[in-house]
């Protein structure tokens, strides 16, 4: 059995209101023209019956003498038959039968007399209560008739009727005039409507527009300009009620992000400060201790174990500190150098780097035959390539393959596989994040891919993957997984190497993907190739 099939709903409410205007007026236009075709079929009917009652059973009486009324002597037996109205309709029925019937179709009655009538037509006309009220027949010779039976002198019945035909045309031709007056009275009212109603919701059409350019708005982070305010109209009114409460709104709104950037930016600066205040202290305490461990004298062996302990967690510090004054800065938009960098001598670097650091894994390289140059800063490049290195080798089980790849790709090749990596089911497209969160759609966001093309750059394990609920926030900082390291691991960051990755790549002008499923994990990056020759 098909599913039925359900008319199209309008969605808009200028749609729903002049659907509403339209159904209704139609409504009313259908019980008008309703009451009018009944009251006009009633009013003809009824004066049709008046009519038949003036015919009385003159006629009928006289088909028993072929046209002619008994002999009063009066001289107007004829004359009461030739008054008769054209389509006049007389019967006699004795004991059911009809024995005489007649019909006027012109002037002279005794020539138009004769009629033909079926079987079911004698059959009706027997069936008419002989009670002096009209009554409806339909004969098939003559059609709808309204006839009054009586009963006559000679035991017989007598039926004389008058044809509805000018009453059925009357009603007819009503209806037909009715349909196109209405009709186009429905089409002009829903034209004028719709304008109508467009016209009155042109107010909340620009509540609508700027609720639009709102929610375009990047509202994560920086600062943020809302657009000006919706045309606010009589207050009385509900669309003026509406545009009053938006505008409330955005003005709210508008104090809150307000608030939130300064906080935003008293954070980035405290964290900047503290981080470059930090520098020094960590510096001295990592100092002293190494100091104190090259002392020649004696030593007990938990004085040793607790300076070397104090060593290496100020180095661990300082790094950490290093890596959240870097974060501040970019957060605050501060440049970094500019020059060109050669991608492939860094991946060669880095990979040593790697292998001397992690000789349990396989590292390979696919490098092209020419060097992949971009505009950069060697060192923070130097940095992404490391800390995607290290978190291959921290995060896999001995063994594990990490292989690094670099190629080139055309603008329009490689927008349209970055676009695939981030919409992917485990794809995570990540930019720089604030001290507070993450930033998702806020900071310089430069086109990856100019005209000169994209430098692809992917590190790729067959590891046991990220975990799944750690993809979403796997740039964030101080994202970790420690309980999912590989047996034997020591230590592990403060989870900032990621975020940082994000970061510096976004300050690159290109961003960085995640697709990642057991067995198979690839962190891409996707650095424009630029003018490079004046650095």
């Amino acid at each position: 059995m098909r599913p039925v099939r359900r008319l199209p709903r309008p969605r808009t409410l200028r749609a729903r209101l002049t659907f509403g205007l339209v159904v209704l007026l139609a409504v009313s236009c259908a019980a008008v023209g309703l009451a009018a075709v009944v009251g006009l079929n009633g009013f003809l009917t009824q004066r049709l019956d008046e009519q038949l009652a003036q015919v009385g059973t003159r006629f009928p009486e006289s088909l028993e003498h072929n046209g002619a009324l008994p002999d009063d002597h009066d001289g107007d037996e004829q004359g009461d038959t030739r008054r008769l109205a054209t389509g006049t309709f007389g019967a006699r029925l004795l004991d059911g039968r009809v024995t005489h019937k007649g019909l006027i179709r012109s002037g002279d009655p005794s020539a138009d007399l004769a009629v033909h009538l079926t079987a079911a037509d004698r059959a009706r006309l027997a069936g008419v209560p002989a009670d002096g009220r009209p009554h409806t027949v339909d004969l098939s010779a003559l059609g709808d008739y309204r006839v009054v039976a009586s009963a006559g002198r000679d035991r017989d019945v007598l039926i004389a009727g008058l044809p509805l035909e000018p009453v059925q045309a009357t009603v007819h031709r009503l209806e037909l005039v009715a349909g196109i007056v209405f009709g186009l009275a429905l089409v002009v009212t829903g034209v004028a409507g719709a304008l109508w109603v467009r016209w009155s919701l042109r107010p909340l059409s620009r509540v609508a527009d700027t609720a639009t350019r709102v929610s375009e708005l990047p509202l994560a982070s920086g600062v943020v300009a809302l657009p000006a305010r919706a045309p606010e109209t009589d207050p009385r009114g509900e669309v003026g009620q509406v545009a009053g409460a938006f505008n409330r709104m955005l003005g709210h709104v508008e104090d809150a992000l307000t608030k939130r950037h300064a906080s935003e930016e008293r954070l980035r600066s405290f964290a900047a400060d503290a981080s470059h205040e930090l520098r020094t202290p960590v510096a001295s305490v990592r100092g002293h201790a190494e100091l104190a461990l090259l002392h020649p004298g004696p030593v007990p062996a938990e004085v040793t174990r607790a300076l070397e302990r104090i060593a290496a967690e100020s180095s661990r510090m300082g790094e950490m500190v290093d890596d959240l004054l870097l974060l501040a800065r970019l957060d605050a938009g501060r440049p970094l150098e500019r020059g060109p960098v050669d991608l492939t001598r860094l991946v060669l670097d880095a990979v040593t780097d790697a292998r001397a650091a992690g000789p349990d894994h396989r590292w390979t390289l696919d490098l092209p035959e020419e060097p992949v140059t971009v505009p950069g800063d060697t060192h923070r490049l130097h940095q992404v390539l490391a800390n995607l290195l290290a978190n291959a080798r921290l995060h896999t089980p001995a063994g594990t393959k990490v292989t690094v790849t670099l190629e080139t790709e055309a603008a329009g090749a490689s927008e349209a596989a970055g676009e695939a990596g981030a919409t992917s089911g485990t794809g995570t497209a990540s930019g720089p994040r604030t001290a507070s969160g993450p930033r998702t759609a806020s900071g310089p966001r430069t086109a990856t891919g100019t005209g000169a093309g994209t430098a692809r750059l992917s590190v790729h394990d067959d590891g046991p993957g990220v975990p799944e609920e750690l993809r979403p926030g796997v740039f964030e900082r101080f994202t970790r997984a420690e309980h999912r390291r590989r047996p034997g691991a020591s230590g592990g960051g403060a989870g900032l190497g990621l975020s940082i990755v994000a970061a510096v790549v976004e300050a690159h002008g290109g961003r960085v993907v995640l697709d990642s499923r057991p067995g198979a994990t690839t962190f891409t990056v996707l650095l424009p190739l630029g003018d490079v020759s004046s650095g």
